[in-house]
């Protein structure tokens, strides 16, 4: 235990937490996304399992570290390109978040046509949403334990990292999921943003590394011009003593 005593390995427990929750966004923002489909009280209680069941697969990765880095070895080739398990996991939840995401744009605002002509609604239900958050946070969780591993060797770290972080996650994926609720216009951002990840993701399988600092700048900038967008609105409605009612979407699951 004299590693407790080692400032350097506190640092990069420091370090490891703020990278996990950086990361975690993409996974907070699907979650919410998701449950938003769910009654009103059902949604805390999936956001918590979401999280939780993320925590749990990470922490499950990290104890079984060498499986996780085998997976980096080539399984087969493409073209002269090296295909591992990881490219696999990558490419089709690369794929996974480009269909859920195309999808519930389109269900969010086209399918309001559709509905208004009798069309059929389907709805997962709890543990329909349960399943999709799992398969999405086995594709987050890899590449996140992968980046805990090249930054510090003690397990037990790596885990703390991974708890802590989570329930930072917990205790704002409420108020995020609330404020992408009441404005429309950043869950389109939001969605927007996880096709892009979902491209991200599929390149990463081939090869191409694209670095994630970009992608969560380009997102911070859209999302910092739309929240003046919207003070400038609510600006402006109360200049006309109205309330801001802003664009309702539909919030069942798309077909």
């Amino acid at each position: 235990m004299e590693w407790l005593s080692n400032p350097e390995i506190w640092v990069a427990f420091l370090t490891l937490t703020a990278l996990e929750i950086v990361l975690g966004i993409d996974n907070i923002i699907f979650i919410s996304i998701l449950v938003s489909r769910l009654p009103v009280e059902q949604q805390p209680k999936a956001r918590f399992f979401g999280l939780a069941l993320a925590m749990g697969t990470r922490i499950l990765l990290l104890l079984s570290i060498t499986w996780v880095m085998r997976l980096t070895d080539d399984l087969f080739h493409v073209f002269e390109q090296g295909i591992s398990g990881r490219d696999l996991i990558l490419f089709f939840g690369g794929l996974f978040l480009l269909f859920k995401s195309t999808a519930e744009i389109y269900h969010s605002l086209e399918g309001a046509e559709e509905a208004a002509q009798g069309g059929s609604k389907k709805s997962y239900g709890f543990m329909g949403i349960i399943i999709q958050i799992a398969i999405i946070d086995i594709v987050f969780s890899l590449d996140s334990v992968i980046t805990a591993v090249g930054l510090v060797q003690h397990v037990p770290v790596m885990v703390a990292a991974i708890v802590i972080s989570v329930i930072v996650m917990m205790l704002s994926a409420g108020t995020i999921s609330a404020f992408i609720d009441k404005h429309p216009s950043l869950k389109m951002l939001a969605l927007s943003f996880l096709i892009v990840v979902g491209t991200v993701l599929i390149a990463e399988s081939f090869g191409v590394h694209v670095p994630k600092g970009y992608v969560y700048f380009a997102m911070a900038f859209s999302l910092a011009v739309e929240a003046i967008n919207i003070r400038l609105r609510s600006a402006q409605a109360r200049a006309r003593k109205e309330e801001l009612e802003p664009v309702q979407l539909r919030k069942g699951s798309p077909d």
